[in-house]
Parts: C-alpha cells; sequence; structure tokens
C-alpha cells in the first residue's frame, strides 16, 4: 500500500463583514493575489500532502475556482461548499474525504483558515508530524501582557494565556470519529480542537501545542490586511 498522505482542508466559507468588505475576504488581494490563492498554494508546497480540500461559500466555488487556478497546475484541489457555521463547513470537507481515509490512503487531515495567508510550510509539516505522533496539533504562541482572569486560573505556575490558531492537524480516523459523536450529541465548537478534545475515541490520543507566532495573522478586520502587507515586506 503507498504511503499514508496528509489532507489539507482550506476553509474558504466565511465572509468580509467584519474587514468591511463587499466579497468574501478570501478574496481580497494582498500584493495583488487573493488571500486564499496564497493559502492553497503553501498548503500544496506541504510534501506528503494530498488533497487539498476547499470549503467554499455556497454560490462562491466559480470564483474560489477561478482564484486558486493560478497556483494549481496539475495537482488535485477539491472544492465543494460548506455549511452554516465553521463545525458545518469542517463536517463537509471530512465527508469528501471519508473514503480515502477508510481506505488508509489519508491518515492526518489538518484544517486551517484560508484568511491565514502567511502561515508557512514549517508549520504545516509539524503539526501534521506531531499529529501522528501523538494524535493532534494546534499552533499556539504566548499572548504577552494577558493573564487569566483568576489567580485559581494561573495557578502556582503563573501560566499565562496563549492563542490558538490554524493549521490544526489530526489523526484522520479518530478526527472522523469524533465529528460523528459531536454531531450525535448536537455540539458546535469554536475550532477543530474542541470536538477532537470532547469525543475523540482513544486514550493514547492526545494534542499537543507546536510553537507558532503573531505573524500567523487571521486577516479579521480592515487593518490587518495592511500589517500582513508589511510582514510579507
Amino acid at each position: 500500500m503507498p504511503t499514508p498522505t496528509a489532507a489539507v482542508v482550506v476553509l474558504a466559507a466565511g465572509s468580509g463583514s467584519r474587514v468591511g468588505a463587499e466579497v468574501n475576504k478570501i478574496l481580497l488581494p494582498l500584493r495583488g493575489e487573493p488571500l486564499i490563492a496564497r493559502s492553497v498554494r503553501t498548503a500544496l508546497e506541504v510534501p506528503g500532502v494530498d488533497p487539498v480540500v476547499v470549503v467554499c461559500r455556497p454560490g462562491e466555488r466559480a470564483l474560489v475556482a477561478a482564484a486558486v487556478q493560478p497556483v494549481v497546475e496539475e495537482r488535485e484541489v477539491l472544492l465543494i461548499d460548506g455549511g452554516a457555521t465553521r463545525q458545518a463547513s469542517e463536517q463537509a470537507a471530512l465527508d469528501l474525504i471519508a473514503p480515502r481515509v477508510a481506505a488508509g490512503a489519508v491518515d492526518v487531515v489538518a484544517i486551517h483558515d484560508g484568511a491565514r495567508p502567511l502561515a508557512g510550510v514549517e508549520l504545516f509539516e509539524e503539526a501534521i508530524a506531531v499529529a501522528r505522533e501523538h494524535g493532534g496539533a494546534v499552533p499556539a504562541f504566548d499572548l504577552p501582557g494577558l493573564l487569566p482572569r483568576s489567580p485559581e486560573q494561573a495557578g502556582s505556575t503563573g501560566a499565562r494565556l496563549a492563542g490558538v490558531q490554524t493549521p490544526q492537524a489530526f489523526r484522520a480516523a479518530p478526527l472522523l470519529a469524533a465529528y460523528a459523536a459531536a454531531s450525535a450529541a448536537g455540539f458546535e465548537g469554536t475550532d477543530t480542537a474542541a470536538a477532537f478534545a470532547e469525543f475523540a475515541p482513544g486514550a493514547d490520543l492526545a494534542i499537543r501545542a507546536v510553537p507558532s507566532s503573531a505573524r500567523n495573522l487571521k486577516v479579521t478586520f480592515a487593518e490587518d490586511l495592511p500589517v500582513a502587507e508589511r510582514l510579507l515586506g
């Protein structure tokens, strides 16, 4: 059997409401290239990734296809419509790749926000490797100057708060099982790790943090685009 690959799911089913745009923010240009194209190109550059799945907002599949076509070349990129929530969009992608998971062709799934165009290949590689070893991986970085709400939350270690980002990677079969259980329970998580942590079967599974930084920003507000421009420069 061929060596299993990692699937990368790029979420692009959001909107441009908070960024003040009339179009989906993942179609906004960054250095003359749509945000989604940058995210997809990075996913395609990660060794051992196949396929890349882009989850589109219903009615925008043609727009997204046109935006990513210049970076796809001969690689396989699958487009699928998302749902009304983040978890529903993730579920649509997982349903699409489930046959490959069942066949043993895909052993890890990494889920990434298309509005994080500065995530690098190395971050994807580390998240995927850690997920293969431990079960799950999330990029995280310290939020300087922020503390838990109470001393009890900080504990004796004086713990600080950490920011959690994407790509988040997980062993594929437990991830599918976790999402099936979450759906049956009516659970809606804030990110992929929430459902995995709550419902993934197996005591040997753990979610580990992988080091990241504030550079891996998510374009959410209008001021985030010029910040991303400066970081690229």
